[in-house]
């Protein structure tokens, strides 16, 4: 009293401290309360948006107290699913309760951030401890965790790893650089095969944008020391060397023979134009032979006219000839 009247089996609570400022991967949120509950801080409640706060809550019934607001007026996801990703890199920005995304849609959030040394690989590996809600997938996948109970959780995260989900770390501020845990398909990951009785579920990462160019360009690197550029430069001056020796070469013995060459070639195309002009002997005997030749021709045209009309003249002779 006097509030327990505003008090609905729809009501959420949360804890108020008054003044509410969080930093995180979405950046800066600023939540105030009233002036009393700034001073002395205390409990707020309130029905979710869009809701009313529903019938009477009987005496004696039990609520669940949200750390703040927006953790009260989330909608019930029912138990979370505790799994676990191992990262190889630095976890500066990451910070317990940022946000496991998928695509935009906030699935968890991170709840413990560890160390742990790998003795196969002689390495460290930073293990990153978070709740997942399958539920948050969609209508479907909420059916099937409702039709066939909590085993289909883990089955559900399971199948979609065979598909290629992997989690990534990714900047979700570049102003505050705080990080976030991204879920999402990557078709070309290796496969990876999901131990069953490990508690929590462990979950395949892929390296980030960043982490995936670092290594290209060390990549380059080697290759480049690699690359025998001293001996390439002296290879290249012995080349340039040879190719200088070539002309001058060039230019004192093949230029002479070539101009020699080329003299005699005048002379003979001056010799060839010479002889086919229209005044020279080779003309004037070629167009005499073509004379004889078509007389002849036109002696060899009578005969055949002649031989055509007078056949008999093969046997008796022409008319007049001597017998």
């Amino acid at each position: 009293a006097p509030y327990d009247q505003y008090v609905g089996m729809n009501s959420r609570w949360w804890q108020a401290s008054g003044v509410d400022l969080r930093l995180d991967s979405s950046g800066f949120k600023l939540n105030t309360q009233s002036l009393a509950t700034v001073i002395l801080g205390g409990i707020a409640f309130q029905a979710p948006p869009n809701q009313s706060n529903g019938t009477s809550a009987p005496n004696n019934t039990v609520f669940h107290l949200g750390s703040d607001e927006s953790d009260a007026m989330r909608e019930p996801d029912g138990p979370p699913l505790q799994v676990v990703m191992d990262f190889n890199q630095s976890l500066r920005g990451l910070a317990v309760g940022a946000p496991v995304d998928f695509r935009g849609i906030v699935l968890g959030e991170v709840t413990n951030i560890g160390i742990d040394y790998d003795p196969k690989a002689k390495n460290f590996t930073m293990p990153v401890t978070m709740n997942l809600y399958p539920e948050r997938l969609g209508r479907r996948f909420r059916e099937t965790i409702e039709s066939k109970g909590e085993a289909a959780r883990r089955g559900i995260v399971e199948r979609l790893v065979e598909r290629g989900l992997r989690g990534q770390l990714r900047t979700g501020n570049l102003l505050t650089s705080q990080l976030y845990v991204a879920l999402d398909f990557f078709p070309k990951a290796s496969a990876v095969k999901i131990d069953p009785a490990r508690q929590p579920l462990e979950l395949p990462t892929v390296p980030n944008e960043l982490e995936e160019l670092q290594v290209v360009v060390a990549d380059i690197a080697k290759k480049l020391d690699k690359v025998p550029f001293e001996q390439i430069g002296a290879n290249l001056n012995s080349t340039l060397a040879n190719a200088d020796k070539l002309f001058k070469q060039l230019d004192t013995q093949v230029a002479p023979e070539a101009r020699d060459t080329l003299s005699a070639a005048k002379q003979t195309f001056s010799a060839a134009e010479a002889t086919l002009q229209q005044d020279s002997p080779l003309q004037s005997d070629v167009r005499g032979a073509l004379k004889e030749l078509t007389r002849t021709l036109q002696s060899l045209n009578a005969l055949s006219d002649y031989l055509e009309r007078h056949p008999e003249s093969l046997l008796k002779g022409k008319p007049g000839d001597k017998q």
